[in-house]
């Protein structure tokens, strides 16, 4: 975990990527709130900067969403769309899939069972 200076906060995420096909997988797990959904923002935009464009975000292990990284995923849908992309996501949970519906996301999103589906 990493600490931030000057709070109380742990940053509790773990973000890795893999190529499938055409797509690039960003596979989520523990936390994201206000103090890690920056590293997920920098991980999406370092991905689009390099050029891909087509990405499935795994969140399966993550065990908490906020409002900040609804913001963070809304925010990648767009930036992969100003290049002809997508973001697709992948969640089972019924908690997170609650937060999505409630929020009306499940219409933006286009949200799989398995990284397989999403692919």
């Amino acid at each position: 975990m990493q600490q931030f200076t000057g709070s109380e906060a742990e940053v509790d995420l773990s973000l890795a990527t893999r190529a499938e096909g055409v797509r690039t997988v960003v596979e989520v797990g523990g936390e994201i709130d206000v103090y890690s959904a920056p590293r997920l923002r920098e991980k999406i935009a370092e991905l689009v900067e390099a050029g891909q464009y087509e990405l499935v975000i795994d969140l399966e292990k993550v065990e908490f969403l906020d409002s900040t990284g609804l913001g963070v995923l809304v925010g990648g849908l767009k930036r992969v769309r100003t290049h002809d992309g997508s973001l697709s996501l992948v969640c089972t949970q019924e908690r997170l899939l609650k937060i999505f519906r409630i929020t009306g996301l499940t219409k933006v999103f286009d949200i799989h069972p398995d990284v397989a589906s999403a692919i």
